[in-house]
């Protein structure tokens, strides 16, 4: 079985593959401190309740967190003796290869979100990622990455509004009954909330002017079903994107097609 496990800035999300179907998903907290045996014995645990006794022999691992890939290729190693691929690694091929200015380094997030995204939808595609940060991947007609954009995540834009303004309490994001705020809370929540989706509908504006042609829009990430809600947003919401993409360029790095 194949092990795909995605290392964002505040998360990190493993999957299973079984060869026709994921299994199971969990996913656990960032933190560069984790060891290898920690995660095993975490991992473990979930795999026995889910019933998964046959051995995982092969892990593909994409991660914005640098300092983590360490001890995650050590869990591969040691605990499921297999060397895993790393998504942005000389060694991990992409089925197109990203074109951007030279010297550029692409997040691996954002490629294997490119991957998924055209093996699903075709190109001339923009993927919307609500993660730490709010990614915009545009994807050409041959399924090359071409460039984006990036903008502060939703929670991010919380935390910050809360530390820098005392006065002003945390709060969750969440879809609030009008525009107008009655209470500070309301009032923070239509902002954020409103504030995004005007941000999603500006950029994914100019990128179709800028290209100047349709452009079809797959959300994934948290928050994306959020920002779905009552609006015609996206052609598209994914929660399985990233896990998708890990899949196919692991098949494609082992000769299986992408």
């Amino acid at each position: 079985m194949l092990l795909c496990i995605d290392c964002g800035n505040t998360n990190t999300v493993f999957s299973v593959w079984d060869g026709t179907e994921f299994r199971a998903t969990w996913r656990i907290a960032t933190d560069a401190r984790r060891t290898a045996d920690e995660y095993f014995v975490w991992l473990s645990t979930l795999m026995g309740l889910k019933g998964l006794t046959a051995t995982i022999d092969e892990a593909i691992i994409s991660s914005t967190a640098p300092r983590v890939v360490f001890n995650l290729r050590v869990l591969c190693n040691r605990y499921f003796d297999c060397r895993p691929l790393v998504v942005g690694k000389p060694d991990c091929e992409l089925p197109v290869a990203p074109r951007v200015d030279v010297g550029t380094t692409v997040g691996p997030d954002r490629l294997v979100n490119t991957v998924a995204g055209f093996d699903r939808h075709g190109g001339d595609l923009i993927v919307v990622d609500f993660g730490t940060a709010t990614t915009f991947d545009v994807v050409d007609t041959d399924g090359a990455y071409i460039g984006g954009v990036i903008a502060p995540g939703v929670a991010l834009s919380l935390e910050a509004l809360h530390m820098a303004a005392a006065a002003l309490p945390h709060v969750d994001v969440t879809k609030p009954q009008g525009v107008i705020g009655t209470n500070t809370v309301a009032c923070i929540q239509s902002g954020v909330y409103w504030g995004y989706i005007g941000l999603v509908e500006g950029i994914v504006r100019q990128i179709r002017m800028e290209r100047d042609r349709p452009m079809k829009v797959i959300a994934t990430g948290g928050l994306a079903s959020l920002f779905d809600l009552g609006f015609d947003l996206f052609d598209k919401v994914e929660d399985d994107l990233t896990m998708h993409g890990l899949r196919l360029i692991f098949d494609y790095n082992k000769g299986l097609g992408a």
